[in-house]
Formats: structure tokens, sequence, C-alpha cells
């Protein structure tokens, strides 16, 4: 396989770390090294949606730029997820959309299983986090009803901070952004965010809200 169908609901995840090493000489016969480990997580699934499970090693092909990688370590199972959960609470975002974004992240972050942890995030004129990384789910949940409609939307700005907020935790990283989509007064363009979101190893979702 050379593409993976990744789903935040699906729990049979794999992962692939390649490995790549660059030694350089240096003086008196001593030398250095540079390693570097790419995870790369993936749900395999079958045309219905069903996941697919007891895939051997050999299954697997992973390429960047066109030129296959070295596997270097290989394991299946049921990994943490670390999420965190953006909100947009902007004065963009009517009354009765913000309600539905909230009972949606209820939804979720009750889906979330005991080893999993969440962050939420609330997007207004400032992006706050409400609540830290943790796996207190209930901190979460009573954080969400905390929220209400304050600010404009530097949207761009606040996906990028969501982003890194979330990077440096450990296993699987996503966002769950909801949000109308109406950016405003972002220092940070599109196309620079779309980058910037390949270049990190976070899976981000955008709901829209409207």
């Amino acid at each position: 396989m050379s593409a993976f169908s990744a789903r935040l609901g699906h729990r049979c995840v794999w992962v692939v770390a390649l490995v790549g090493v660059l030694w350089v000489p240096a003086p008196k016969a001593q030398f250095s090294a540079r390693v570097s480990h790419v995870e790369v997580y993936a749900t395999v699934t079958d045309r219905g949606g069903a996941p697919l499970r007891a895939l051997p090693r050999d299954a697997f092909t992973v390429e960047e730029d066109g030129l296959p990688q070295t596997v270097t370590l290989f394991a299946a199972g049921e990994f943490p997820l670390a999420l965190a959960v953006a909100v947009d609470r902007s004065f963009s975002v009517s009354a009765e959309q913000l309600q539905r974004a909230v009972s949606a992240a209820r939804s979720l972050v009750s889906l979330l299983k005991a080893d999993d942890r969440a962050m939420l995030i609330a997007i207004g004129s400032q992006t706050e986090v409400l609540s830290q990384l943790s796996g207190d789910h209930d901190q979460t949940l009573a954080a969400l009803g905390s929220l209400d409609r304050w600010g404009t939307t530097p949207l761009y700005d606040a996906v990028a901070t969501g982003i890194d907020a979330i990077q440096p935790a450990t296993g699987r990283r996503a966002l769950v952004l909801f949000s109308d989509g109406v950016d405003r007064g972002s220092r940070t363009h599109e196309s620079d965010l779309l980058a910037y979101a390949r270049r990190k190893d976070v899976l981000v979702y955008p709901i829209a809200t409207g």
C-alpha cells in the first residue's frame, strides 16, 4: 500500500518509524551522527469503512517525493490520542452555531477513551487555552460550558496556535476545529498556514458550523 485512509474514530492504528542516518567525518578519526525519526500513523479500512487488522509489515510501502523509504520500526495496536478541540466563539458565529459546536465537541470528548487526552482552545480576538492537555475529560467538558461569544476571528493565526499547542504531545495528535470559516485580521496567510500544517505531525479536522 502506498496510501492510507486515516480516520479518527477507528482505533486499529499502525505505526511506522523511519530512520535516516547521516555520518559526518570529524577530526582525529572521530565521527558524529544525526538520526532523524519520522513517525507515520495510519488507520487502514476496507471499502465499507471497517478497520483492517493483522496487516503484515510487507503490506506497507512508504515513499517520500516518489522515493521508497526504509521502514525500521513497525507496530500495530491501539495508541492513545492527544486531541485539541478548538471552538470559534467570535461574534461572526451565531449563538445557535456556537451551541451546536459546543454540543458536538461534548459528544466528541465523551467518546474518548481513558488513556486519551484532550484540551480546549477558544478562538476570539485572542486564542485562549481554556483547559490544558489532560486525561481528565471532565475538565474539558466543564471548560466547554464556559464558552460564550466574544471578539473577532483571526482564524488562521488561531489554527497555527492550536497546532503548536498539541504538537509537543506524544502519540497520535489531532486538532478538531469548529468554525464558520471566516477569518478576520490574521497575520498568517492561508497558503502559509497550509504549508505550516503540512510540516507538523498533527492531523487537522476543520468542521464548518455554518
